[in-house]
């Protein structure tokens, strides 16, 4: 199967990743730019180094998955099978992106958006075919969870069809219905907004808030290192998406989460968010 991925930031590299390690799959890693796709693949390839030096893979078995992967802008992808989109959380520029993709790509080849939290049905509005949510999980090569998410007009069978390319890349698929957030992130990311809310009224310092969710509630991560670990950006955008669509006040942007993302402290992607990753 022949995947196109649109959009080659850390999820887009993380994604081509997990199906280019994965037999019977080659990868077409796309963005904008030329500049900006090969710069996936270079991320590909250190994350291929630190395997092959961690003795996880031969340096042979490396320069396969690679050598699966080719890079390039959108045109490049008429023969594949399958799209997975990775562009911004941005109702329009994905609806866009499909609605040039249908132009060129072929009349079978599904289409699968890796929104977080964007309704797939609007997406999905006026393409020549159905859309479904394939929403991977940061780090996408080594998270295991992948929501499936059914839009109004997504088939039962294309549902079915992409749990079972989930489950062949290594991934375990839980089917969700349309949904604001769908289920991971309308849970988590309002459980984030409400630790910005609490280290904003000087409750605890970040890193107590961060121990005080790993030792008293057995999270693996605290939610101020897991929010920069996201971007601060993302997780406002969700949170934004949560207040509009259910008009609930209780999914409203902690405002210092707000004037974070103004001033560009957006975590571990720009060196600086609730902790300093300068150094």
């Amino acid at each position: 199967m022949k995947v196109g991925v649109i959009g080659a930031g850390t999820m887009g590299s993380g994604i081509a990743q997990a199906f280019a390690m994965t037999d019977g799959y080659e990868v077409c890693l796309c963005d904008i730019k030329t500049e900006y796709a090969e710069g996936g693949l270079a991320k590909i390839k250190k994350n291929m180094d630190f395997l092959v030096g961690k003795e996880k893979i031969t340096q042979e078995k490396a320069n396969e998955i690679l050598g699966k992967i080719t890079t390039g802008l959108n045109d490049i992808c008429g023969d594949c099978d399958l799209i997975v989109e990775v562009a911004l959380e941005d109702l329009k520029i994905k609806q866009d992106i499909f609605a040039s993709l249908q132009k060129i790509v072929k009349k079978d080849c599904m289409f699968a958006s890796n929104t977080s939290s964007l309704s797939i049905t609007k997406i999905g509005e006026g393409l020549d075919r159905p859309l479904i949510g394939m929403h991977f999980f940061n780090p996408a090569d080594r998270m295991k969870l992948v929501e499936v998410i059914k839009g109004e007009n997504t088939p039962q069978e294309m549902v079915d069809k992409i749990k079972s390319i989930a489950t062949e890349i290594g991934k375990t698929p839980v089917e969700v219905k349309e949904a604001p957030g769908f289920v991971v992130n309308r849970i988590l990311i309002p459980m984030i907004n409400e630790a910005i809310n609490v280290f904003d009224a000087g409750t605890a310092s970040a890193e107590d808030i961060d121990i005080a969710m790993q030792l008293g509630a057995s999270h693996p991560m605290g939610p101020l290192h897991l929010a920069d670990l996201i971007g601060l950006d993302i997780c406002l955008a969700i949170m934004e998406v949560l207040h509009t669509e259910t008009g609930n006040e209780k999914y409203a942007p902690a405002p210092l989460l707000k004037k974070m993302v103004a001033d560009k402290k957006l975590g571990k992607k720009t060196g600086v968010g609730f902790f300093d990753y300068s150094k």
